[in-house]
């Protein structure tokens, strides 16, 4: 059985009046990998806060010091996906996704500041509480990547929407490589807005209890200006990003409509970077092997996946946050019965041989139909588990921050 939970605490503020509330997530032999029954903890405890006077704001972290949180129960779902009917994986991972898909929406749409504190690893599932966060904070241990490539599945968890919110070729580029990036790089780029050291967390917790919180207006920019007031003390600290480092070279690359003519591109960029693996410098050598990484990861990784990745940029990138969550609870449910995702999990995580047996040997020999048929819907619109996600007017705060 899963093991994990999630604790729960009332930081008292100065005021006498008001709270922090403090999520930590813990299931640190997992990485705090989120179970079913975390998922539920953590939306029925969130819901009562977005509805409580006193709880001014919440901070959300990870347990153990090594991850904030690296993703989904994709353990779980394997054994179920290898060890249940069709119909018993479709009712599993319908109740899992609806689950978290909703979590992630009402992070997203929270009445009052999220502080996610990407402390360590943020991957996957992580990375939707984390992209949900008003606040997201970054540190010098900060990894930050969808890595759904490797496994069969496909950047989810709101991705068709935050991949879309930060310059489309980059949003590509992390979905079609599972780079991993750092504090910086997630800066440069818009995946997160603060950096602090992670010996900065005690202060910032203390600062937030001796807020004035009376003004419920001005609560994004009073965690604003108190995290921006920290980075300040700290600004010096930043590592350099591989991302950044070549930039400019994404952009172009990863702008262009067609998928093949971008994975040549790319191909031909980690070439001519080869040549220069030679030089001396420690730091060209790193950013080398950072390439070559995400290289490995595009050739190595499922061919679906990757044809899933470019429709979500190039062709569903106008949809609503509710409706990119409509469209990926039905992605991620046919992909679960598809038999991919079931593979990819059992290569990189379970036998760990990394020889997955994808459906499709390459990338150019994938079936469109197969792709059209992943998008298709699988309920109508009165039917969808999610069919009244954005429907309450209360749910709009930030929606017109993310559009940004």
């Amino acid at each position: 059985m899963p093991i994990g939970q999630v604790n729960f605490e009332e930081l008292p503020c100065s005021n006498g009046v008001h709270s922090v509330g403090v999520v930590t997530l813990d299931n640190i032999a997992s990485l705090n990998a989120l179970t079913f029954e975390m998922l539920h903890q953590l939306k029925d405890q969130l819901d009562a806060w977005n509805r409580c006077e006193r709880v001014a704001c919440v901070w959300l972290e990870g347990s153990g010091g090594k991850a904030f949180c690296a993703g989904g129960d994709v353990r779980t779902m394997y054994q179920v996906m290898s060890e249940k009917a069709k119909n018993e994986v479709e009712y599993f991972c319908t109740r899992y996704f609806t689950l978290e898909y909703q979590l992630d929406y009402l992070i997203h749409t929270f009445s009052k500041p999220v502080i996610a504190w990407g402390d360590g690893i943020v991957m996957g599932g992580g990375m939707g509480l984390y992209m949900a966060s008003s606040h997201k904070v970054v540190t010098a241990k900060s990894r930050l990547a969808m890595p759904e490539v490797s496994i069969g599945l496909y950047p989810d968890v709101g991705a068709t929407w935050f991949l879309n919110r930060i310059d489309p070729s980059v949003g590509l580029f992390i979905g079609l490589t599972g780079a991993q990036i750092n504090g910086c790089d997630a800066l440069e780029v818009g995946l997160a807005n603060h950096y602090l050291s992670s010996e900065q967390r005690i202060t910032a917790l203390e600062q937030l209890q001796i807020c004035d919180w009376q003004d419920t207006e001005d609560r994004d920019l009073i965690v604003t200006e108190l995290l921006e007031g920290l980075f300040v003390l700290n600004s010096d600290l930043k590592p350099e990003g591989s991302l950044t480092r070549y930039l400019d070279e994404i952009q172009t690359i990863f702008a262009n409509k067609n998928l093949n003519q971008i994975i040549t591109d790319f191909y031909a960029l980690c070439r001519r970077e080869s040549d220069r693996k030679e030089a001396i410098e420690p730091q060209i050598i790193n950013e080398h092997q950072w390439l070559e990484s995400a290289k490995r990861n595009l050739r190595d990784g499922s061919p679906i996946t990757v044809h899933i990745c470019f429709r979500q940029i190039k062709q569903w990138n106008t949809l609503s946050l509710a409706e990119c969550f409509r469209l990926e609870l039905g992605l991620s449910v046919r992909c679960a019965t598809l038999g991919e995702f079931q593979e990819g999990v059992r290569a990189r995580l379970v036998d760990k041989d990394g020889k997955p047996n994808w459906l499709f040997s390459s990338i150019v020999n994938v079936d469109e139909s197969v792709i059209d048929g992943l998008f298709a819907p699988l309920w109508n619109i009165k039917q969808h588990p999610l069919a009244r996600l954005g429907m309450d007017n209360s749910q709009t705060r930030k929606m017109t921050e993310n559009k940004e």
